[in-house]
């Protein structure tokens, strides 16, 4: 006698609550319920509050600051592997520390290596995150992830804008991969920023490698952070003919003077997905969801099907 799949269960972190609920409904159905203790120290304890005994158990949680977050979801990772889950997946949209991806100086940590030793020994059994800061990430895992990019959502918005003389436009070295497969899918003309940082979050020096002038410029990233660099880029870019400087950033992190750098910048547009809560206002900030990629991912996962369609880059 054959066996029917096992029951599907989603729950979240208490900070992406807000995402998960969405990734939920459009899957067909609600959140599980779980409580957390928190103690007068500050220390919690994470509950399921129903069983997940021989379920798989799908934890929503993005691991942005403060640590909290990441703590949430090893704990629940725990929690409901002790409880007999059958199966237990993190569905990471942001994937903090991921900048931590390698020694770039003598005497450091390599962050994105413990969390995901982390996630592992906290009873993790596969990952789903979007857009990792790089892409070999994926290596420092010995469970199954699935990298989802953000682009089979962007893509289609930027295509949708009509854009003339579009060139699309890395913002370092590093970003020249993402950049390129972004001007692939838009026919676009490609250009590369230069920057000489002298510490972290500061940039010393900026330049472009590549032909902005008179053209519309569109500069792909995998996060915007203080802003510093994409608003320094675009300022440059316009100061070389640009006629207008578009940021595509698919996680908002937008710490310290972000929202006041990009109200006062000369970028017309960022566009950003709901991966992080945004938490401040800018009116020159379009946010695009993510629930429906995710949802459709974890669907096409749980009846075994291949989620290769939904890659564009």
């Amino acid at each position: 006698m054959s066996m029917g799949k096992p029951p599907v269960k989603f729950f979240a972190g208490r900070e992406s609550r807000y995402i998960a609920e969405k990734i939920a409904q459009k899957f067909g159905t609600e959140l599980g319920k779980s409580t957390v203790t928190v103690f007068s120290d500050g220390e919690f304890q994470p509950s399921f509050e129903e069983t997940v005994r021989g379920c798989k158990v799908f934890i929503i949680q993005s691991t942005f600051p403060p640590l909290d977050n990441l703590m949430e979801l090893m704990l629940m990772a725990d929690a409901a592997r002790r409880a007999s889950a059958l199966e237990v997946i993190a569905v990471m949209p942001y994937f903090g520390w991921a900048r931590q991806d390698r020694k770039d100086k003598p005497r450091v940590s390599i962050g994105a290596k413990v969390v995901a030793d982390m996630l592992n020994v906290a009873g993790v059994n596969r990952v789903m995150t979007m857009d990792l800061h790089a892409d070999q990430i994926q290596g420092f895992f010995n469970i199954q992830v699935d990298h989802i990019y953000a682009s089979a959502l962007f893509v289609p918005y930027i295509k949708n804008l009509n854009i003339p003389d579009l060139v699309v436009a890395a913002p370092d070295m590093g970003g020249t991969k993402r950049a390129n497969a972004y001007a692939r899918f838009l026919g676009a003309e490609m250009a590369i920023c230069y920057k000489l940082r002298k510490q972290a979050n500061i940039v010393d020096h900026i330049t472009v490698i590549g032909d902005v002038e008179n053209k519309n410029v569109v500069i792909v990233d995998d996060m915007i952070d203080t802003a510093g660099t994409v608003c320094l880029a675009a300022e440059m870019m316009m100061g070389r003919g640009a006629k207008s400087v578009r940021v595509v950033a698919t996680h908002p992190v937008l710490s310290g003077k972000a929202y006041e750098r990009i109200n006062n910048s000369v970028i017309t547009e960022l566009l950003v997905s709901d991966s992080i809560p945004l938490r401040g206002e800018s009116p020159k900030i379009r946010v695009i969801t993510i629930a429906d990629l995710f949802a459709d991912i974890i669907n096409k996962v749980y009846n075994y099907q291949s989620i290769s369609s939904n890659f564009i880059v």
